[in-house]
């Protein structure tokens, strides 16, 4: 018992006091800190949703890439903050944290060499995302592979083309990246019709046809404004060649566009507008004479031939 009193007596309480009020001030600034954290991602989701909505982006697609980016950057916070707490906390009861960190070091550098592919693949995700230069729903051309993005994640971008194939792309292997129905999408065609036609009756045509489909209740809602007639192109070899392009919304310039190609089939069958298909001209030289009749013409124009 005698033991147990030395041991309690020896005890410093001053120093236990003093300790424990840091330890207690360092959670409650750690449990602070985390506190300001949320406040500060709050405002900046609120920021990217506000700035989502004034681009245009879908509510939808802009929640998912917004919460997705906050949750990245809350994770990454709270570690660092609770990292730095709980080695402050060591510290302060007499634990000696510099192997601690030492250890940590080499961990993080053999890491770092082991799993740089994966972490460029997780630093290329965060920036696609925070750029939003791609969403789920985009028609995407990437690497030279096009098709319809499912989804977008830190790692890897999948896309599904029209055949029902699924393609996957690790981030850091992206070195080409084309998004088709970016704010907008546009149908560019090029239609020829025969040399003998009037290219200026045909532009008018197609511009009629264009105003047409405009104010159609069903097309006309996905076009952002009528037809753009560039004018004559090129002179094919059987054509003269017109170009043109519909703006329409995201994603539904091929259905704009097979309904423009079809009214414009139409509308040339009524106005007798020839659409030309490929036609050759084939020229046969003169052939070479059989000799027997060489001959005999020879021996006709008195030539005797021996």
């Amino acid at each position: 018992m005698d033991i147990f009193l030395q041991q309690f007596q020896g005890i410093d309480w001053e120093q236990i006091i003093f300790t424990s009020t840091r330890i207690l001030i360092v959670l409650f600034l750690a449990w602070f800190g985390m506190f300001i954290l949320q406040k500060i991602l709050g405002q900046l989701e609120r920021h990217l949703l506000e700035q989502g909505t004034t681009a245009g982006e879908p509510p939808s697609e802009s929640e998912k890439r917004v919460e997705t980016l906050i949750r990245l950057i809350r994770q990454a916070a709270l570690i660092v903050l609770w990292v730095t707490t709980i080695l402050i906390v060591l510290k302060e009861i007499g634990i000696d944290v510099t192997p601690v960190l030492a250890s940590a070091g080499i961990v993080g550098l053999a890491l770092g060499f082991g799993a740089q592919n994966l972490v460029r693949d997780f630093i290329a995700g965060f920036f696609f995302i925070l750029e939003n230069q791609v969403r789920v729903g985009d028609v995407a051309i990437v690497n030279g592979t096009g098709g319809l993005v499912e989804s977008v994640n830190f790692r890897t971008i999948v896309l599904r083309d029209l055949g029902g194939i699924v393609h996957i792309f690790p981030n850091g292997t992206v070195t080409t990246l084309s998004n088709l129905t970016n704010d907008w999408s546009a149908y560019v065609f090029d239609i020829g019709v025969a040399y003998k036609e009037n290219t200026d009756k045909v532009i008018e045509l197609m511009s009629h046809v264009g105003s047409e489909m405009k104010q159609d209740e069903t097309v006309g809602s996905f076009m952002l404004e009528e037809p753009e007639i560039f004018g004559v192109d090129k002179f094919d070899n059987s054509a003269v060649v017109i170009k043109g392009r519909i703006k329409t919304k995201p994603i539904r310039q091929w259905q704009v566009g097979r309904e423009y190609l079809r009214r414009i089939k139409l509308a040339f069958d009524d106005a007798g507008i020839e659409i030309p298909f490929p036609h050759q001209t084939l020229y046969f030289g003169e052939a070479s004479k059989p000799i027997e009749v060489e001959l005999l013409e020879k021996l006709k124009g008195g030539k005797v031939v021996t």
